[in-house]
Parts: structure tokens; sequence; C-alpha cells
């Protein structure tokens, strides 16, 4: 999924490293605290554990549900994608207490930060580029949403057949995608802190859940003209399993966020945290699965990348739905803007060995640079790529290598930085595990990226 920020100033003031300043994904309900000159004891949040669940729901749950029946479909059916969910969910899992127990070993309170300290320089490096590049498709995924979405919309007011083309120039995609940008996401982009993103997260609550009730509603109580033509029962080949991770990934990853999370609860332990993200993960099972079964069975192997787009134009609880997710990504963009903008931010400060304070006249015109420069490039992405689908496939490895490689990796290092004469059976279990990680993230990785390289992106 989407992911929000905290960006009150008060936020960094303490800070005296100027790569702190990028303190990605942090949802508005999360309240940290100065890591330094504080102990353990002063230093607890304010979050409690259903408060945790709540947030950790919220950050996975996003947009990416859209894309959970195509998924479905590529995996071979209902048994084969619920299955490859159970699967990936015990490792999902898995990757947020591990993040917890390294944030705590490692006292650092942010996802790179945490693989800074544990795995070095050039892990944390590869992290921040890869969170800066996740972060840009996904904005890419929001524009390409808000075009199909209004696609749609634009046909049911213009009242032209279904699949019948338009001769008027303000109905063409590019230029409402365009417009729409240009008018509501720009504006939005600018700004140095974000003050709406408490409404955008609710917003994609409330989006995300009407969008699956209405899914399931129309699989129960189905229009005649939806019978769907084909359903798989199996997938065509083996391979084709592997097809459907990068959604599962990109619908799953609350990892970046996760961390800021675990440093807001009242009790930062590794057990409480293991309830936590295990009750927010099942919830958050519940609606994929949901709305991929529902959607799936609904439209069988003619579901398209986007389920939305397989519905009439003029369904009006449909074109609710559409209303609600295009409102989510309007608002989401800028979010997902800043956290790639800090990143890069962060990269540019600590290297250049400026301080915050020292940069604060150059800061204004770099940051119009750079969110003038990302928001053209993902809207020219955008206005060529029409396929989501296209672009999941490409950031679901990036999202692998967040659930899977990174958080194996500091597993790993965490336990040989230990000192101990002797090794139990515990301890290589664990390491072996984090291997595990690394090379299934690393298959996943390549895999998907491949495959989008190869088949998606040259189709």
């Amino acid at each position: 999924g989407t992911g929000s920020i905290n960006s009150d100033y008060k936020d960094w003031e303490w800070s005296a490293d100027a790569g702190e300043r990028a303190r990605l994904l942090q949802s508005p309900s999360v309240e940290t605290v100065p890591k330094s000159g504080e102990s353990q004891g002063d230093s607890l949040g304010a979050t409690s554990a259903l408060g945790a669940v709540f947030i950790v729901v919220n950050a996975a749950l996003g947009a990416g549900l859209l894309n959970f029946p195509a998924a479905f479909n590529m995996a071979g059916g209902v048994a084969a994608g619920i299955t490859l969910q159970m699967c990936m969910l015990v490792f999902i899992i898995g990757g947020l207490v591990i993040l917890a127990y390294c944030s705590q070993a490692s006292n650092e309170r942010t996802y790179q930060e945490v693989v800074w300290a544990v795995c070095g320089k050039v892990p944390g490096v590869l992290c921040e580029v890869a969170i800066a590049v996740y972060t840009f498709g996904t904005c890419i995924a929001f524009l390409i949403i808000i075009g199909d979405q209004e696609d749609k919309i634009i046909a049911a007011l213009v009242t032209e057949p279904e699949g019948a083309g338009s001769s008027h120039w303000y109905t063409d995609r590019k230029f409402t995608i365009s417009i729409t940008a240009f008018l509501l996401i720009l504006p939005l982009s600018i700004p140095k802190e974000i003050g709406f993103q408490k409404y955008a997260s609710s917003l994609s609550v409330i989006g995300t859940w009407y969008v699956t009730a209405v899914i399931i509603i129309k699989y129960i109580w189905p229009d005649k003209e939806l019978a769907p033509l084909e359903i798989p029962t199996s997938p065509s080949t083996w391979m084709a399993v592997f097809n459907a991770m990068p959604t599962i990934c990109f619908g799953f990853q609350c990892h970046v966020s996760s961390v800021p999370v675990f440093n807001s609860m009242k009790q930062p332990e590794v057990k409480t945290w293991g309830a936590v993200v295990t009750a927010a993960m099942v919830i958050a099972l519940f609606v994929y699965t949901g709305t991929g079964v529902c959607g799936f069975l609904t439209f069988g192997a003619s579901v398209d990348q986007d389920v939305l787009l397989s519905y009439p134009s003029n369904d009006i609880p449909v074109a609710l739905a559409r209303a609600f997710i295009i409102l989510c990504v309007l608002t989401s963009y800028p979010i997902l803007h800043f956290c790639g903008r800090a990143v890069l931010e962060g990269l540019w400060l600590r290297y250049t060995g400026v301080t915050v304070e020292e940069d604060v006249v150059r800061e204004r015109r770099r940051r119009l640079l750079q969110t003038v420069s990302w928001f053209l490039l993902t809207l020219l992405l955008a206005l060529f790529i029409p396929d989501i689908g296209k672009v999941i496939s490409v950031i679901g490895g990036l999202a692998a290598c967040f659930i899977f490689v990174f958080p194996g990796l500091c597993l790993i290092q965490a336990k040989l930085s230990e000192i101990q004469e002797t090794r139990p059976v515990s301890w290589w279990a664990q390491v072996s595990y984090g291997v595990f990680m690394v090379t299934l993230g690393a298959f996943i990785f390549g895999q998907t990226t491949a495959n989008a390289i190869f088949v998606d992106l040259t189709a």
C-alpha cells in the first residue's frame, strides 16, 4: 500500500544529524520523542496496542487492492491466490518483527536509519535509493489510477456507449490526467510541510473499505451483464504463480512505516509488537482476499488490472467508489512525493556535510526544482503507461526488498554482531531464517523485475 508521514517541524528540531530529516512514511497518528539524551524508560510513546494495529492496517491498505483480482487471475485461481498470500504472510509478519527487534537493538527510529545502523553505509544508501524509486513509481501508479477512474466517470457523464471513442478533446485521457495533476496535485506537493495527512489517512481507510464492500456486494448480488466468461482454476505454468507476487508485496508493504509506529507505542516490546502486526496483517488479509476473490469470481479471466474498470460506467455505487479512490490518490500523491523528496534531501545534506540551519536559503530553490522535476517525470510516464499492472510489476519487486531483503540483512548482521562464546541452535536458526529471507526476496525482486522488463514493458 500507501503511507503517510508526520511532518511537523518540531519533530525535526532535536536532530543533530541532517540525515534524520528524512523521517519517512510516519503515520500522522504517531508521536515520537528524541532518542538522544533520554533513557528508554523516559522515551515511551503514546500509541496503544490497539491504536498501533489501526495505524499498521492503514499503512498497508491502499490503492493496491484494485489489482488483487487480476493477481488471483495470474496466480491461477482462488486456491492458488489464497495459498500464495498465506505463505507470504508468514514472512511479511516475520519481517515486521525483525525490524522492531533491530530498531530496539540499534536505538534507531526509522526504517532507513535502522538499516544504516545495523548493516552499514552501502546497504543504508541502497535502502534510501530504493525508497526514493519506490515512492516515485507509486506516484506514477497514482496518476494512472486517476486517469482510469476519470475515464469511466466521464463516460457516464457524457452518456456515450460503453467502449465508444469520444470526439471531445476535453475528455481525452491525457488531458484529464494533466489538468487534474496541474490544478490539484502540484500545488499540494510544493509546500515544505504537509498538514493535511490526517485527512488523507481517514479518506484512505474509508475509501478502501468502501471499495471492498462494493466488490463483495456486486459478487453476491451480481448484475446480469457481469457473468464471467471463464474462471481459471489452476495456473497456466508454475512460474505464473510468481507473477502475482509483486501485487501481494505492493499491497502488504507497510514495513517502511512500521519502525516509527513501533517506537511510538506505550510499551515498545517485540512480543507485544508481534501480536500487533499479526492482528493488523490478518485484517489486511481479509480485506485483500475479499476484494481479490470476489472481484476475480465476478469477472474471471476477463478482469482488468484495475478491477473498477471492469464495471459499467453508469453503475452508481461503483462510480462513488471511483470518486473515493480519486480523492484518496489526490491526497496520497503529495505524501508519497514528500517521502521521496525527504530521502533525496537527506542524502544531499549528508554528502555535502551542510546542516539544515545553514541550508535554509538554498533549500527552497532546491525543493521547487525537485518537486517540479518529480512531478513532470511521473506525469509524463503516467501518460504513456496506461496499465497500472505494468507499474506495480516493477515497484512490487522493490516492495519485496523492503519486506524480505533488508529485514533479512538486518537480522543476519544483528546476530553476527552478538558476542557469544557458544552459539546455540536458536542463533543458527535465526541466521538461517535471515539468509532464507534475503534469498527469497532477491529471487522475487529478480524474477518480477526481469518479467516486467522483458514481458510487460516491451509488450
